[in-house]
């Protein structure tokens, strides 16, 4: 088990900071939006591949609010995103 956690630490680590790096070189908001969000995407992989791995299911509440966040954050950032180019003629 400690070789498939180690590839999976590896996989998900250049992901996060491939992400990372996209959050603040994104050159519009919607870019870093997209990117937060699969920040956050990540992060319940990595959750979810460490209860699999060992064999709980403690962190759900967790993951249940990290979902949640990720959802609230989408609907604001394209609300402002959209009333702003409605009021830019």
């Amino acid at each position: 088990m400690s070789i498939l956690l180690l590839i999976i630490m590896i996989v998900f680590g250049i992901a996060a900071i491939l992400t990372v790096v996209r959050i603040f070189r994104g050159p519009t908001i919607l870019d870093r939006a997209v990117a937060s969000d699969v920040l956050l995407t990540e992060v319940m992989c990595v959750l979810g591949a460490e209860m699999a791995i060992n064999g709980h299911t403690r962190s759900i509440p967790v993951l249940l609010i990290i979902a949640a966040v990720g959802v609230f954050g989408s609907i604001s950032v394209a609300r402002f995103v959209a009333r702003r180019d409605n009021t830019t003629p």
